[in-house]
């Protein structure tokens, strides 16, 4: 009959681990509500024709910088990503996540120590047991005890005494209810959290990068427009003072002239200053010192154009692309697991519990077989009362995620706005922009018109000092919708949330692979 207890231990343990179960709600991804497409006024906006949409429903392209065509901004890019120091941390955070998951999972499986010690210990003669070990052995009094031992039915008890000890601890919880595995999934979901949380902020430095440089590139260009303007309104100042000291003009229209050039004067400080910041704010997303990029960025250059036409995808698209989408699901699948760690608490926990080991009061008796210990045995925790707590806690985690829900569908909708109004706002630049920049060549030829009319007498100074005046107001405003345009491109590929699939690992996270590694 001996022989059969191993057997039967086996059996037991394997029907308690085939009967656990894992109480509490299974997760279940969500299901967005998205419309079928974007609406035809943010696909369509006002001022361009069918031919002329600049947008389609194809697929975005992850690497969507690109698309500019500016071998810099490829390069700052691709400096930003790999030395950002925010992305660093964001990094560590994950391998954070990973190691708590770790921690989590460890409690799938016993956990086993070992222990060595040595221990000189005297007992007391003034104590109930001593005086118990008295009365056994006879009359006892205090004190009396010989020296180096304690009087009585034992007398071979030395005291003080050696002990040397050896031995194993091992416990192990048999989850069964599931509360340890419903802890580990719901770390595996936070742990993916954290994935789309650095994914997400991936997706704004990006932005970032693109629209300083688009800014850089724009002050440039202002700084440019402004130097132009200036040798046309010095010529204009040239030829007042030739026209006045002809006798043909008057020292109003030089005054006038002068003011004009020293206007522009005044704007030129703060393109420069515009170019300097837009620069050390690049330095400072590389994790680069202020004017480490001087070199590689003073010299101008044009405005990354616009790509004819943007692909956008489709609204369903979107909640498998967006991180801060993903983010919210992953924080609801840890809601909805961290309930079913709460309902385990309702029900029982069995442990099994292990120790053995060796002891002996020499050392050189340790190998003995007498000094032989061990217990072994399970245990059995049965919650009672605690008040209400555990199924407070319960209630309380129910609470959470249907916080966590409601934050999902919230970051959906908001997802949904922010697109539409990026490709609102993309759309109807481009018609913007058209009509600035037919808005100039009207200028430059009311401008020429002017000139000669005041050269030839026909017509006064003012006519000139109000077509210089409308024509650099339009040559700064379609400066500035150029890189409006671009910059509302950017605005549009953060709001697609494109960009961090590019990413090593990234595979892992999207829409068709697996899963992020966290063991």
């Amino acid at each position: 009959m001996a022989s059969n207890k191993p057997q039967r231990a086996v059996a037991l343990l394997a029907s308690l681990l085939l009967a656990g179960c894992t109480v509490g709600p299974d997760f279940a991804p969500p299901k967005p509500d998205t419309p079928a497409g974007w609406t035809e006024d943010a696909l369509h906006p006002v001022g361009k024709s069918e031919q002329q949409r600049s947008t389609s429903t194809a697929p975005i392209e992850s690497r969507w910088w690109s698309s500019f065509d500016d071998p810099t901004f490829t390069s700052l890019i691709a400096r930003a990503t790999a030395a950002n120091l925010d992305l660093r941390q964001a990094a560590l955070r994950i391998a954070e996540a990973r190691a708590e998951h770790d921690v989590t999972a460890a409690g799938l499986y016993p956990s086993l120590s070992g222990n060595a010690g040595y221990t000189r210990e005297r007992i007391s003669e003034e104590t109930a047991f001593t005086s118990l070990l008295g009365s056994i052995g006879g009359p006892h009094t205090p004190g009396s005890a010989p020296a180096g031992g304690v009087s009585g039915a034992i007398p071979s008890l030395p005291n003080p005494f050696d002990q040397y000890q050896w031995g194993f601890d091992a416990s192990w919880e048999i989850d069964l209810f599931g509360r340890v595995r419903r802890s580990v999934e719901a770390a595996n979901a936070t742990t993916k959290a954290t994935v789309e949380d650095r994914n997400d902020l991936l997706v704004s430095l990006q932005g970032d990068v693109a629209r300083y440089y688009i800014d850089l590139r724009a002050a440039q260009l202002r700084s440019s427009v402004l130097e132009d303007d200036l040798t046309s309104q010095r010529e204009i100042l040239d030829l007042t003072r030739d026209r006045a000291r002809a006798g043909i003009g008057n020292d109003v229209d030089v005054a006038n002239a002068a003011a004009e050039v020293t206007s522009t004067e005044a704007q030129v400080p703060q393109a420069t200053a515009q170019i300097s910041a837009d620069i050390n704010q690049l330095s400072l997303l590389l994790a680069l010192p202020p004017g480490a990029l001087h070199g590689e960025l003073e010299t101008a250059k044009p405005v990354p154009p616009i790509p004819p036409a943007v692909p956008v995808g489709l609204p369903a698209d979107l909640a498998r692309r967006r991180p801060d989408i993903r983010r919210a699901e992953a924080q609801l699948h840890a809601a909805t697991a961290q309930v079913g760690v709460a309902v385990a608490d309702l029900f029982p926990r069995l442990t099994l519990n292990a120790d053995l080991g060796v002891q002996a009061e020499r050392f050189a008796d340790l190998s003995n077989w007498a000094g032989r210990f061990f217990s072994l045995g399970p245990s059995l925790e049965i919650p009672i009362f605690s008040g209400g707590a555990r199924r407070a806690t319960v209630a309380l985690d129910d609470e959470k995620a249907e916080e966590a829900a409601l934050t999902y569908a919230s970051t959906v909708l908001s997802a949904l706005h922010d697109v539409e109004n990026a490709l609102t706002a993309y759309g109807t630049e481009q018609s913007r922009h058209s009509a600035l920049a037919a808005t100039l060549a009207q200028n430059r030829t009311a401008l020429d018109l002017a000139q000669q009319r005041y050269e030839s007498g026909v017509a006064g100074f003012l006519d000139v000092l109000y077509a210089e005046r409308t024509l650099q107001q339009t040559e700064l405003l379609l400066t500035d919708s150029t890189a409006m345009q671009s910059t509302d491109l950017v605005a549009l590929y953060k709001a697609l949330g494109g960009g961090w699939q590019t990413e090593p690992g990234a595979a892992e996270n999207s829409p068709s692979g697996a899963t992020p590694k966290t063991d």
